[in-house]
Order: structure tokens, then C-alpha cells, then sequence
């Protein structure tokens, strides 16, 4: 799998890591002007890790649902064109927009990810990515009503939670439940369990229908 312009693998601390070129967030090591993706803190850098196709190339303007303090979206700027970063807890907000301060191309948004009107005056339209991590119940109904944004052949970067779902159920239950919904909107092109990184989640590649 080829990963994005702008994210590499470089040996740090005798194992192979990802990394960006950017500011340092969230005490990351760093290589010279790269700072290594832990992927085992970001659910994007877990499936890039791992190899999954997420078609990414770099480059793309993207919409970040559930973007906390910045982590994984601040990696996803650094290689990234204009980043719309999504989070409705005022005290995460806060920081990303600190992590906001140094990346020009990064654009906090404290709004509800479930209501996309609110937001849709602000966000770009035939948008190429949504990466969506967002810890709710009805991930597959945010997906779908983000799915506005996306241009024909973009692409969703899902990461689902299973027990913020459903924390009664088996997760290969709930993913069998989200994939059904996602389907009313989307053509699923891969989906991955991500227990290497992060248990109990599933990440889901997916394009508008």
C-alpha cells in the first residue's frame, strides 16, 4: 500500500513508524522536522499502518468529524490541503485550536457533528475525504448526514466504536448493524478491524453512492 504524499515511514527508536512534517502536538517524538503518527493514539494512522487502502493521496481538502484536541487531525494537516475540524466539547476545542495556531490550513469548528446545517455554510462542498471518529451512539447516521460534503468519488475514513454503539453487544454485531445502515448512502469499499491498536473498532473505507 502507498501512503499519502507527505506521510513516511522512518525507524525510530529501532521500529518502523509513520510520520508527518509538522509542529509537534501531543509530546510525539520527533525525527528533524518529522514527528512520528501514533497509531496506536489515532485511528487513521492505525489503518494507514496496518494497510489499509484509505485513498488518500495528499493534497485533499478534508472534513475531520470528532477532531478532540487535535492528535490525529493535526497529522492529517500536515499533509493535507484545507482541514475542517469538528468538535463539539468546548474544553478539547480549546486546544485544537492552539494545534490550530501553527497549521494555517487548519480550521477548528466547535459545532455537533450530528447537525451538519450548522456547520455547512463554513465547509466546502465536492469536498475529497471525511475521516470520521466520532465516540457516539448512530456513527452510521453521522456518516450519512456528512455525506453532502463529499464529491462523487470521494471517500469516507470511518473509525467505529463499538461500544460507544451498542456496549451490550458483541462488536461484531454492532459493525454488522453499521455497515447495513451505511449502506443506504454508501458503497463500502474495505473494512478492517483495528484490535492491533485500538479493540473493539473497525475501520470502514467507503464513497458516496
Amino acid at each position: 500500500m502507498s501512503l499519502p504524499t507527505g506521510v513516511e515511514r522512518r525507524t525510530v527508536d529501532d521500529r518502523e513508524r509513520l510520520v508527518t512534517r509538522g509542529e509537534p502536538v501531543y509530546g510525539e517524538p520527533t525525527v528533524g522536522e518529522w514527528r512520528v503518527w501514533d497509531a496506536g493514539r489515532s485511528k487513521l494512522g492505525a489503518m494507514l499502518s496496518i494497510g489499509v487502502e484509505t485513498g488518500l493521496d495528499g493534497g485533499e481538502t478534508v472534513l475531520y468529524l470528532g477532531a478532540a484536541s487535535g492528535t490525529t487531525v493535526s497529522h492529517v494537516a500536515d499533509f493535507c490541503g484545507p482541514t475542517y475540524a469538528v468538535e463539539f466539547a468546548p474544553r478539547p476545542a480549546r486546544d485544537l485550536v492552539g494545534v490550530a495556531s501553527s497549521r494555517e490550513n487548519l480550521f477548528p469548528l466547535l459545532k455537533d457533528a450530528r447537525r451538519p446545517e450548522t456547520y455547512a455554510h463554513v465547509v466546502e462542498r465536492d469536498l475529497g475525504v471525511i475521516v470520521q471518529d466520532v465516540a457516539t451512539r448512530g456513527q452510521a447516521d453521522v456518516a450519512l448526514r456528512n455525506r453532502r460534503f463529499l464529491r462523487d468519488d470521494g471517500r469516507l475514513l470511518l473509525a467505529v466504536k463499538a461500544r460507544s454503539e451498542d456496549v451490550t453487544a458483541a462488536p461484531a454485531d454492532v459493525f454488522d448493524r453499521v455497515r447495513e445502515q451505511l449502506a443506504e448512502g454508501y458503497e463500502i469499499l474495505e473494512t478492517r478491524r483495528l484490535d492491533r491498536y485500538h479493540a473493539d473498532h473497525l475501520a470502514v473505507v467507503a464513497r458516496p453512492r
